[in-house]
């Protein structure tokens, strides 16, 4: 018959448990990452879209902060569109609409501290 060492009793349950809790931590910050990353994408998406609706001969500035914020407001929260800008600039010699998105940076789910992230999207002028 053998036996175990009395020091070794216990110790697979405490290994789990340790190593558990780790591969919890990794896996929940690669979530994180991804949800900062998707959210990104969508301000990003949103702006892009803002910027040629704004870019439109028969539409103006104001119309693409509208879309972009409502876009925004549909994919995530409204509190990722307060801030939403839009101006007229020039690129390379072209007429560029630009709106620009300042949301909070998710760092706990979709709760976010000071830190904001800042996406802009472009798009012709078509405006005369």
């Amino acid at each position: 018959m053998r036996t175990t060492p009395v020091e070794d009793a216990g110790s697979a349950i405490a290994e789990f448990v340790m190593v558990s809790a780790l591969v919890l931590a990794l896996l929940l910050g690669v979530v994180q990452v991804a949800l900062a990353v998707h959210v990104r994408s969508l301000t990003t998406d949103a702006a892009a879209e803002g910027a040629r609706l704004a870019g439109r001969a028969d539409r103006d500035l104001d119309d693409g902060v509208a879309r972009t914020r409502a876009l925004i407001a549909a994919a995530l929260s409204g509190d990722f569109a307060e801030e939403v800008t839009a101006r007229s600039v020039t690129r390379d010699g072209l007429p560029v609409v630009e709106v620009t998105v300042v949301a909070p940076l998710p760092v706990v789910g979709l709760l976010g501290p000071s830190g904001s992230l800042t996406v802009r999207g472009h798009a012709l002028d078509e405006a005369p």
